[in-house]
């Protein structure tokens, strides 16, 4: 049987991850959005983070549009932000560090 992850505190989620905002609309999810010096760095940075999400399965929510990334963070089953978030966005913030504008 799988356990579904606790939800946190959006409050205490944000005090860990100072890059990342609440998101814009109504629900319990975490933000960020990154500018990269052009596409192609914005899509290798997408890929890395597309394989580690594949690898732990649990995948974002994202958009790109030319060298900007927008990324909402939440865990739908547990309906607000996990530990698996947190994790992901650090391993986001990890790999962003020196590559954003």
């Amino acid at each position: 049987m799988v356990q579904t992850p606790q939800q946190i505190a959006l409050e205490a989620v944000l005090a860990q991850l100072p890059a990342w905002h609440k998101a814009d609309d109504s629900r319990p999810a975490i933000r960020r959005v990154l500018e990269f010096a052009d596409f192609n760095a914005a899509f290798g940075f997408m890929s890395r983070v597309a394989i580690q999400a594949e690898a732990v399965q649990h995948h974002p929510e994202w958009s790109n549009v030319w060298n900007r990334v927008e990324i909402v963070l939440t865990t739908h089953d547990a309906g607000g932000v996990t530990q698996r978030d947190i994790d992901l966005a650090r391993f986001i913030d990890s790999i962003a560090e020196g590559q954003v504008k």
